[in-house]
């Protein structure tokens, strides 16, 4: 065995790594002398930069003579002194930053050398120490003395750091000096004014050539430099001459008083400076622990070990309760024993995991099993919580003869882990009898116990919202046109279709006549769907019978039990929906896989609620809670979520319906997905003559694994055969299936109570949409104290009842059966498509360029069919579902963004989609129309024809009024007659209102109609009027009517013309694009672009919109587009900042906070008015594959909090995020407010709509919340929270490290930008604020 590997067996015995033994900061007196040397080489030439390497490289020539060796050593050392030469100099340029004392251990010469196997030639007595300050001292024979290159290095060392600290004293002294002197030269100024500038002492020269010479001798590197450093170089910037004569010259310097003046000047400014941090640190200081919302800074690496672990955990519960629910006791109980054994994996097991089966044995096992569960714990270092303490009490509580001393020691233990029994029924969630059979084992020595109430109402309300809550005495909630029955009835139909979780109805296509060849294509579908289920059953069972068997490795989570969570023929009916809803073009497998993924989770869920006997309790809940919504009950002076939560208090025997959500990690669902997918396209098959007899009979794959290239990245793809595509075109299925998820609710949404409660009944709904994954909205939500008046909002848009305009849908599923319209926005189908070209790449007829060509066309025909698929196939589902609900009443349930912003559940069929969609929606109930309801009707029509954005509210309904003839042929003869809604900018919406208006105007009394059409007021360019009323900017509020006029602001008109105004100028001084572009600058070329602006759109964004505005104008030249585009996207922009000076001073502050606290290592993050928490989830991308047996699948993260913030999107996405947050914050106000006067209400993000009665009532409502909005400090608010978020714990840390970073942040914050004198009163009698 060589002399390395008996060291390192020696190492090993000492549990003693090798960085252990590096050579710095360690003795090596237990080691041999040639084993030190050789490691310490080693560890060396690891860590070392390549340079180092190549010195390295050199100095472990093994060379043949003394002089060799001499030699080598030499230059090695020069090689040092010239190295720590460098470091001495870099450090001289930064001052703030303080560098560790790092001690190396220098190898002896005999280390260097040796030749294998023979060892060193240097004396046996050889050996280095370490004393105890750090120095080395090398003994023995071969001696290595420092060398005079050391010595003049330390001398040198030495004499600078004396000369910096003679210079500060002198430039103390004259500062103290100067101001002490500075009477005297006030009172000698008069005397001497002539010569004071030209006489100096000859003291004062001395002194300033002195202080000159000492400066430039401490602080120039050059100056520091010795001949003989200069000559071991070699290679010297400039000759030693020169050098020599531009040191004399710069000896010469004198500084003058204006330098020492301006001296003064900086040191009295980075005084002012740090007196203000100071001061900033100081009432951070004071404010920490007194904000509601809690902002400290979580660390980033602590933070990224719990997101690693959160993640392992969640894979770990989802088996175990996939174990669990599919019966598996056994698999499951040696899972967690494997996890537990092992320490590496031990580590991420915590208390919920150990639960999990404890509260299995507390239902079908002895309170033996459960005490051993609690050694487990033990022995892993955790405690037990209250669910542990739980699943015992229940398991005492089903045992007949359980001893009331063990309940009693139970009990005790809870005690002394600061627990109560209170708590166990206030924050446990129970299922099934889980809470009786507690509430029996503590019966047993507390026979007349009952837990206590605990209906905690948080006070502390926003300051916006807080007189809503606590003042009451005005409000009158509206109720729903129903009765207590009639609800009754209708959650009993959405309870069945939500238990069996997807929806059949009738395609709108099925309307069509059936022809002989659609009865074949639907008939060879049936059959073909019929063998499939039976190959796909097959498939799934023997598959399922090799996982079992195999799992062999009781560590690791294999899917096994994820397919026994639903009956068999489930898997397969939902792996054929797939394949029915796959478009031509394919799908790619991520999508795919994660669909059916998502599938099989929302099946479970619902399966684990029946299950768990969540059912009965919430019919008893939602029957009581009618009692609120119906008309044939009483008043109340309550909202719903309040309601509701005090039902589930009354009803609280039995399971908890809160708090048990827990969605599968996103891996686990693609896992499960892309095993299902890779099933798919194993096992179906279809014979190739089905369609032609003419082909040769044999079983092909109906679907096809291929890869695509998307930019520069590779995608795997599953794509339809084409004889299955032909089949389903040409069948034209008489049905669709959807989840249950899609459809809207039959009855009103169960309110939002709490972050994981609300929406749907049974399907599992999150409170806040985000990227798959991404888990820091949910942690936020979590921590958040009150979120009463977010969730309030929700409820209230949600309880808005909508039906179907049953004529205006007639009339598009007419014309989506003919042959579409793209004029009206309704696709045509693929009959339409343009045929794709067919050519062979190899016929030499073509040439090349001809090939290129075609190949181009076969690109673009191939895209527009693809586009046409899909927007025919959106069309479909919309239309469908509107046809299958023409006849309901029905409701959007609500959720929001990461910024609060609202959207509806149902994804295909809801407000917020196209015209078509908004134009099939109207109110379920109905108001009469009143005074002004006719007006309001006329006026809302006028806009949405887009004609009179300009005029008077006046002149619009003047001009209402004059064509009133062709409204009302509109509304009779909507596609014979004269077709003039058809113009209109959003023309279903206009012929929806033309049908309205007819029938009113035809009432005996149009005062007295009943009207169900929603009117929209619309917000003017909303995201500059947030900034505009931040910056209080006169002009730009006057821009986009804040202030109140007579005709409406068009703020893209003023850009335009600004514009305009701007290239007129530049044609005048010869400018050639700007000559070009006279007379084709107009609103519609700016509008976008001013638009997005504020949203944060950049040049380069913007440059393309105008791009594609000019492409749009035939008479434009098209070779001036580029040229063109790039011309005005600047003009925009600077006609921008002249008109809204305060809203750049605010996105500039607001985009380079959001950089520095990026810079820091943080995500950006901000509370809203009303108390939600934001954050944005933008960090640099992390890669992670997926292995499946189809493919392996690339995981692009962007959400992980691993990984450092993305200092781009962080800064760029800040501003407009921040608007969001605002405009979502105007519009919850207005909601509840809304609410509370009884107003139907809905809106599209910044467009809201309400009946003609109510709109005047609905118009003051928004404007007095838009100024309550505002006259809160919003931004100095922000300001205080990012302080204490980002700067008050870094204090420490930041002085030590990067103080420079930590104060510019820390200023920055500080400095809120200035605001102007716009008086924000004015917008409540602004008419065009919202219109």
């Amino acid at each position: 065995m060589s002399l390395l590997r008996v060291c390192a067996f020696a190492k090993c015995l000492n549990r003693r790594s090798l960085l252990e033994k590096c050579p710095v900061r360690v003795s090596f007196t237990d080691c041999c002398q040639l084993c030190v040397s050789i490691r310490s080489g080693t560890v060396r030439r690891i860590s070392e930069t390549p340079f180092q390497l190549q010195r390295r490289n050199v100095s472990f020539v093994i060379p043949k003579t003394e002089d060799g060796k001499k030699r080598v050593l030499e230059q090695s050392q020069l090689l040092d002194v010239l190295e720590a030469r460098i470091h001495q100099l870099r450090t001289d340029v930064v001052l703030d930053v303080q560098h560790a004392k790092v001690q190396f251990v220098k190898a002896p010469f005999s280390g260097r050398v040796f030749v294998s196997g023979k060892g060193s030639k240097g004396s046996p007595q050889e050996k280095t120490d370490i004393t105890k300050s750090g120095q080395t001292v090398s003994k023995g024979a071969s001696k290595s003395q420092p060398t005079r290159w050391m010595e003049k290095l330390s001398q040198e060392k030495k004499i600078k750091l004396k000369k910096q600290q003679h210079i500060q004293q002198k430039i103390q002294k004259n500062v103290k000096e100067k101001a002490a002197a500075k009477s005297k030269d006030s009172k000698s100024s008069m005397r001497l004014s002539g010569t004071s500038h030209k006489t100096i002492s000859k003291t004062a020269k001395k002194t300033a050539k002195n202080l000159g010479d000492e400066i430039h001798a401490a602080f120039s590197p050059r100056a520091t430099s010795t001949a003989a450093a200069s000559a071991a170089a070699g290679t010297a910037a400039m000759p030693h001459k020169a050098f020599k004569e531009k040191r004399e010259k710069q000896k010469n310097l004198v500084p003058t008083e204006e330098d020492q003046q301006q001296a003064v000047i900086d040191a009295e400014n980075r005084a002012k400076e740090l007196a203000e941090v100071e001061e900033l640190e100081r009432r951070l200081n004071q404010q920490v622990g007194q904000s509601t919302y809690s902002s400290k800074p979580e660390h980033p690496q602590q933070d990224a070990e719990g997101t690693a672990c959160r993640d392992t955990r969640k894979k770990i519960c989802s088996y175990l309760e996939a174990c669990v629910f599919a019966g598996d006791i056994e698999r499951a109980h040696r899972f967690l024993l494997s996890q537990h054994r092992v320490m590496g994996r031990r580590k991420h097991l915590n208390t919920d995991i150990y639960n999990i089966m404890m509260r299995v044995w507390a239902k079908k096992g002895t309170l033996n099993q459960i005490g051993r569960m609690f050694i487990l714990l033990e022995e892993a270092g955790l405690k037990p919580n209250l669910g542990s303490y739980c699943s015992a009490l229940e398991r005492m509580g089903r045992s007949p003869d359980c001893s009331p001393s063990i309940v009693t020691r139970c009990l005790s233990h809870m005690e002394e882990d600061g627990l109560s029994v209170d708590d166990i029924f206030s924050q446990c969630v129970f299922r099934q009898d889980e809470r009786d059979m507690v509430l029996n084992a503590i019966h047993i020595v507390r026979p007349d116990y009952q837990p206590s109430l605990n209906e905690t109402t948080s006070e502390s309300y926003s300051p916006l919202v807080k007189d809503y809550y606590t003042q009451r005495e005005d409000h009158h909630y509206p109720k729903l046109d129903f009765t207590r029955e009639e609800l009754q009835e209708r959650f009993k139909r959405q309870l069945n279709t939500e238990q069996a979780c997807t929806v059949t109805i009738n395609s709108v296509e099925g309307l069509k006549p059936v022809t002989e060849n659609m009865a074949k294509m639907r008939e060879l579908l049936a059959k073909q769907q019929e063998q499939w289920q039976k190959i796909l059953l097959q498939a799934l069972k023997e598959s399922k019978m090799i996982l079992a068997n195999t799992n062999t490795r009781n560590f690791r989570l294999n899917l096994y039990p994820f397919l026994c969570l639903l009956e068999d023929r489930e898997y397969v009916d939902i792996m054929i929906q797939s394949v029915a809803n796959m478009p031509p073009s394919g799908e790619s497998v991520k999508i795919l896989a994660g669909d059916l993924g998502n599938r099989v989770y929302t099946k479970y869920s619902v399966r684990q609620k029946i299950r768990n006997q969540k059912v009965e309790k919430l019919g008893n809940i939602y029957n009581a809670y009618t009692d609120l919504l119906a008309k044939d009950s009483k008043a109340y002076e309550v909202l719903s979520r309040e309601q509701w939560c005090k039902l589930e208090l009354e009803h609280r025997s039995g399971p908890t319906l809160q708090g048990e959500e827990a969605h599968w990690p996103y891996i686990v669902t693609l896992e499960l997905g892309t095993y299902l997918v890779d099933m798919m396209v194993k096992n179906l098959k279809i014979h190739s003559d089905i369609l032609n007899s003419a082909n040769d009979r044999k079983l092909i794959p109906i679907l096809y694994h291929m890869y695509t290239f998307r930019s520069t990245r590779q995608v795997g793809f599953i794509k339809p055969h084409p004889i299955l595509t032909q089949m389903q075109q040409e069948a034209m299925e008489t049905k669709l299936t959807f989840d249950s998820y899609v459809m809207p609710m039959l009855c009103p949404p169960m309110p939002w109570t709490s972050v994981k409660f609300g929406a749907y009944l049974l399907t599992p709904t999150k409170l806040m949409r985000s990227v798959e994954g991404a888990t820091q909205h949910e942690v936020l939500l979590e921590k958040c104290q009150n979120l009463h008046a977010v969730l309030d909002s929700l409820n209230q848009v949600g309880n808005c009842a909508w039906r179907i305009n049953q004529a205006l849908v007639d009339i598009i599923i007419s014309i989506f059966n003919d042959r579409g319209s793209e004029k009206l926005d309704i696709p045509p189908p693929l009959s339409e498509a343009p045929k794709i070209p067919y050519f062979n790449p190899q016929d030499p007829a073509y040439t090349a360029s001809e090939k290129a060509h075609m190949k181009r066309e076969v690109i673009i025909a191939k895209k527009k069919c693809s586009e046409m698929h899909s927007l025919r196939m959106d069309a479909l589902y919309k239309l469908s579902i509107a046809n299958h609900l023409r006849d309901e009443i029905f409701w959007f349930p609500h959720n929001m963004d990461f910024r609060g912003r609202t959207y509806p559940c149902p994804p295909y069929f809801n407000h917020l989609g196209s015209d078509v969609t908004r134009a099939i929606l109207v109110f379920a109930e109905g108001k009469k129309l009143g005074p002004k309801g006719l007006d309001w009707l006329k006026i809302h029509l006028v806009n949405l024809t887009g004609l009179k954005k300009k005029s008077s509210l006046q002149e619009r309904l003047e001009y209402a009024n004059s064509i009133m003839e062709d409204v009302l042929d509109s509304a009779d003869n909507p596609l014979t007659g004269k077709k003039w809604w058809m113009n209109a900018d959003e023309p279903w919406q206009a012929l929806g209102c033309c049908m309205e208006l007819a029938n009113a105007v035809r009432s005996p009394d149009p005062t007295q109609f009943i009207s169900h059409f929603p009117v929209h007021q619309d917000g003017s360019c909303n995201g500059l009027q947030h900034y505009a009323a931040l910056g209080r900017d006169v002009i730009g509020a006057t821009s986009v009517n804040l202030v109140p006029c007579d005709v409406p602001q068009d703020v893209y008109s003023g850009v335009a013309q600004q514009v305009e105004e701007f290239r007129a100028r530049d044609a005048e001084q010869g400018l050639k694009i700007a000559q070009v572009l006279e007379g084709f600058i107009s609103r519609k070329v700016v509008k976008q672009t001013v638009m997005t602006v504020v949203y944060g759109v950049t040049r380069y964004g913007g440059r393309l919109q105008i791009e594609k505005r000019l492409k749009e104008i035939d008479e434009f030249p098209k070779t001036y587009v580029w040229d063109a585009s790039h011309y005005l996207v600047r003009l925009v922009f600077s006609g921008l900042k002249e008109m809204f000076t305060g809203t750049r001073e605010i996105q500039d502050w607001l985009t380079e906070s959001a950089r520095l606290i990026s810079k820091s290592g943080h995500t950006v993050e901000w509370v809203t008015p009303l108390g939600l928490p934001v954050i944005q989830p933008y960090h640099r991308i992390r890669n992670q594959v997926l292995k499946s047996t189809i493919q392996h699948i690339n995981l692009q993260i962007s959400h992980d909090a691993k990984e450092r913030p993305d200092t781009v999107k962080q800064k760029n996405a800040f501003p407009p995020n921040f608007i969001h947050s605002l405009d979502s914050t105007h519009m919850m106000l207005t909601s509840l407010h809304c609410y509370s006067a009884g107003l139907t209400f809905v809106s599209v993000h910044d467009c809201f709509w309400t009946h003609a009665l109510t709109v005047d009532t609905m118009n003051k409502v928004c404007r007095e919340q838009f100024v309550a909005l505002h006259s809160q400090p919003i931004l100095q608010e922000l300001s205080n929270f990012l302080l204490q978020k980002y700067c008050c714990e870094l204090q420490a840390e930041a002085k030590k490290k990067k103080y420079q970073e930590y104060r510019r942040l820390m200023l920055l914050l500080a400095k809120v930008p200035q605001t102007g004198d716009f008086d924000l009163q004015q917008v409540k009698e602004s008419t065009y604020f919202f219109s």
